[in-house]
């Protein structure tokens, strides 16, 4: 063959690869609408909550900068709509929720709940954990079913899906309330409390700490992370859904867990 046909048609040949890889990288979720850029950014910019009292969605690194999983979604998505970014930070789910009641918001990541659900609009979740309970080694509680008895005192995060679901499945223990969830751990023992519930990587953590007390088998309830915007921006809710999926279907959120080095939670399913 001649060389320099031969060479025009490697030059083809990579100009073909090139441009395939570029398609394979190139993002392909659905365009915002001017509708979804203007609900989720009224105030020209994507105010993004972050919500420190759940390490598996974010923590601050050794500078004190946030980092997460929601961090890495929050900016993606402000990269993909054009927009400056705030992360404004928050201590409690609890908190994050008045967040976006008063309007302070725009964008949350937040446990999917029914009572939640009247001041906000959902995706699907991104994200699946797990809630589990602590006792001290000494306790006669051996199962998750043991708690729910007359006399047992439950400390759980004020406003945290672990409490809005122990509220409504709780029919004989008693629930406590702490300011937030990373604080459980400390009132339940401070109190000498019975029981303290929360996301079971916090807990874990929490044991290695405090030392004398044990994880209950399994869980108690399986939490579904979401991304959440205030009740009727239905066009933000809309392109945000399609986002969630993309970021499942390409392994973005399995990255950002992989990379921040979380342990206990996994990738939802597609919906």
């Amino acid at each position: 063959m001649n060389p320099m046909a031969l060479s025009r048609r490697t030059l083809c040949a990579a100009s073909v690869l090139a441009l395939g890889g570029c398609a394979a990288t190139a993002p392909s979720g659905q365009a915002p609408s001017a509708a979804a850029v203007a609900q989720l950014s009224p105030t020209g910019k994507l105010r993004a909550a972050i919500n420190f009292g759940n390490p598996i969605l974010a923590t601050r690194n050794a500078a004190g900068e946030p980092q997460g999983v929601s961090v890495d979604l929050a900016r993606e998505a402000a990269r993909r709509l054009g927009l400056p970014i705030e992360l404004v930070l928050f201590n409690s789910a609890g908190n994050v929720v008045e967040g976006i009641k008063a309007g302070q918001v725009d964008l949350a990541f937040v446990a999917i709940d029914p009572v939640r659900a009247a001041d906000m609009e959902y995706t699907a979740p991104y994200v699946v954990i797990e809630g589990s309970y602590l006792v001290r080694n000494e306790s006669p509680l051996r199962r998750n079913e043991d708690v729910d008895r007359a006399g047992t005192r439950v400390v759980v995060g004020r406003g945290s899906a672990y409490d809005l679901f122990l509220t409504r499945e709780i029919k004989a223990a008693t629930l406590v309330r702490a300011p937030t969830s990373p604080a459980v751990t400390d009132m339940f023992l401070a109190e000498k409390l019975d029981v303290a519930a929360g996301v079971k990587q916090q807990l874990e953590m929490d044991a290695q700490r405090v030392g004398g007390v044990r994880l209950l088998p399994g869980r108690f309830m399986v939490i579904e992370q979401s991304m959440g915007v205030p009740k009727g921006r239905t066009a933000a809710q809309a392109w945000l859904s399609s986002y969630i999926e993309e970021m499942k279907a390409t392994g973005f959120v399995a990255a950002a867990l992989k990379r921040h080095n979380i342990q206990g939670a996994a990738v939802a399913p597609a919906r």
